[in-house]
């Protein structure tokens, strides 16, 4: 079984921020693959398959900042490891609309991923990282990622999102290093275009 991670923050007030995009993911994913998400707790939940693998998605355990002890006890309640764990989450770091497969590593200043490494006791999860930019000179960082999305970035996200899904498709089917390989190019390098 896999289980897929939305990090987001609950609450419409910050459905459509960008903080929220990986419960997006969730939530499209879901459609795509005709699983319903269910309201447990703070919690969107739903179980289905995916071909034949059987998958778990969950967005917006609890605030970002402590999401780590809920996602510790989800993974004990069904019975997982954090290897079979697949964590979706905004990125300051890259540009707005790419995505970044990564197997391990540090929280690199998200302190969702921070709570999340130090409940789990360990880094190594896959990530699946959704670009966001990052902010104007002067603005905070915290203040822009809890910022809603303006229509002209919805131009740009709509598509990340879908690709963000086929990435989930293809790390579930064919593993995480083939995923990082056709995913974690920059768009145009896939039909020679950079």
């Amino acid at each position: 079984m896999h289980l897929l991670v939305g990090l987001g923050n609950p609450g419409k007030a910050y459905a459509r921020t960008r903080h929220n995009v990986g419960v997006w993911i969730i939530e499209r994913a879901a459609t795509r693959w005709a699983i319903h998400l269910f309201p447990r707790g703070m919690a969107q939940r739903g179980s289905g398959r995916l071909g034949s693998e059987l998958v778990e998605l969950a967005g917006t355990l609890d605030f970002m900042n402590v999401t780590g002890p809920p996602l510790k006890g989800l993974l004990r309640d069904l019975t997982l490891t954090p290897d079979n764990l697949i964590l979706i989450h905004d990125d300051l770091d890259l540009e707005a609309g790419r995505i970044r497969i990564k197997q391990a590593g540090g929280h690199g200043g998200h302190n969702g991923i921070k709570s999340v490494i130090e409940a789990l006791g360990t880094s190594r999860f896959v990530r699946l990282k959704i670009g966001v930019g990052r902010p104007a000179q002067r603005q905070d960082s915290a203040d822009y990622v809890l910022e809603m999305v303006t229509s002209d970035e919805m131009e740009v996200f709509g598509p990340c999102v879908e690709r963000a899904v086929d990435a989930l498709e293809c790390l579930i089917h064919r593993g995480v290093e083939t995923a990082m390989n056709q995913f974690n190019v920059r768009e145009g390098k896939e039909s020679g275009e950079l």
